[in-house]
């Protein structure tokens, strides 16, 4: 796995880190911006994605014993992540195969009305994705969510934790944290 994780950590510091004064989501400034979307939404970045991403589940899958359902969180950021863990583990473990969820960032006016799209169901075991976390406000949202809609959280899968307090926001709602990379390990600090 130490390749597949340096192949992707290099397409992360080509193509989705910057670096300079930038304005995040939680209207914090930083000196970094790190958007994963445009790693995730590479097919060579998405497959990386899907292994490393798949070996930290089933990893915690079979540690832990658990039973997970599904996979999903907050579109967009979420959305290429938990669609190639999802196909990865279907590849790889059909018969642990996890299904594919995406939540709205508002129900549908329309339809249904709808919040999580895809294949979720009341009861669910689920992880919960986000591609980078800082204050780890969109994860809790994400969370809020699948819960309000009877899903049962088990653990966060974030790509880049930015070591900026989001992981300690999202573990004080009891739900551990797992990323793929770190601040630190991604700029090697």
């Amino acid at each position: 796995m130490s390749e597949t994780y340096d192949k992707l950590k290099s397409i992360l510091l080509e193509k989705s880190v910057r670096t300079g004064e930038f304005t995040l989501a939680s209207g914090a400034t930083s000196d970094l911006y790190i958007d994963c979307r445009v790693t995730a939404l590479d097919p060579v970045g998405a497959r990386l994605i899907g292994q490393l991403g798949w070996h930290a589940v089933h990893e915690r899958i079979q540690s832990e014993g658990l039973e997970i359902d599904a996979i999903g969180g907050m579109t967009m950021g979420a959305d290429p992540i938990s669609l190639a863990v999802g196909m990865t583990s279907a590849m790889e473990h059909p018969d642990e195969m996890i299904q594919v969820f995406n939540i709205r960032k508002e129900p549908k006016v329309h339809g249904r009305g709808k919040q999580i799209e895809g294949n979720f169901k009341s009861g669910d075991q689920v992880v919960v994705v986000d591609d980078v976390i800082t204050t780890g406000g969109s994860t809790l949202q994400a969370i809020d969510v699948i819960e309000a809609a009877g899903g049962v959280v088990k653990f966060a899968l974030v790509l880049v934790d930015r070591e900026e307090g989001g992981r300690a926001a999202i573990e004080a709602r009891g739900i551990p944290v797992v990323s793929l990379y770190s601040r630190s390990t991604l700029l090697n600090a």
